[in-house]
């Protein structure tokens, strides 16, 4: 078998993996309403159940990333698991297959506009869909709250951020960014103090 019959059979399961991230991504983002921690539980079911591509844990901090880098969070999700599938090709694949159901709907819905606005059946419709996201947010919420609020430190972090954000109104990315650093401290604390007892 000659070097080219070689890479064909390398080529053809990297070339079905990526039209698998497409259409996961593609499928993901048609069923997906209100944004990017709506999807938590879509993205939970199709990327860690079914596919086994990512735990939870990972999701978890592909999330946190998303959060602080420009761009919408379910985007950056998709173009981080595809990046870490099937590098630049896989990522590229991924975000495409996400943003490619918003982009066909919204162009439809520019089209018609002017007889969805008025509509009482889409408004309706909106009216359900948007209590169908707030039930998709607590279920989140609920799901990968286990497994983060695993400590005190952790219960500690959460309250403490609940509280500026919710209180005193601080932003976001700084309350995301001083929880980082606190880990960091945390973590270096902790690590001196196990080479100390090591030493001992």
């Amino acid at each position: 078998m000659g070097n080219n019959s070689y890479k064909m059979l390398g080529f053809w399961p990297a070339l079905k993996e990526i039209w698998e991230l497409f259409f996961t991504f593609a499928k993901i983002g048609t069923v997906t309403f209100g944004g990017g921690l709506s999807m938590l539980p879509i993205l939970e079911r199709e990327l860690i159940d079914k596919k086994g591509w990512a735990t939870k844990e990972q999701l978890l901090d592909y999330y946190a990333i998303g959060q602080i880098t420009p761009g919408i969070i379910a985007v950056n999700v998709a173009t981080f698991i595809g990046y870490n599938r099937r590098g630049i090709s896989g990522g590229i694949f991924a975000t495409l297959g996400i943003v490619f159901p918003s982009l066909v709907i919204i162009t439809i819905i520019y089209y018609f506009l002017s007889a969805f606005s008025n509509n009482v059946y889409v408004e309706k419709a909106f009216t359900g869909i948007n209590i169908a996201v707030a039930a998709l947010l607590t279920k989140a919420v609920v799901s990968f709250g286990k497994n983060t609020f695993k400590s005190f430190f952790a219960v500690c972090c959460g309250t403490g951020t609940f509280i500026l954000i919710e209180f005193f109104d601080v932003n976001i990315v700084l309350t995301i960014l001083l929880c980082a650093f606190i880990g960091i401290i945390r973590g270096f604390i902790l690590n001196k103090i196990n080479k100390t007892k090591a030493e001992k």
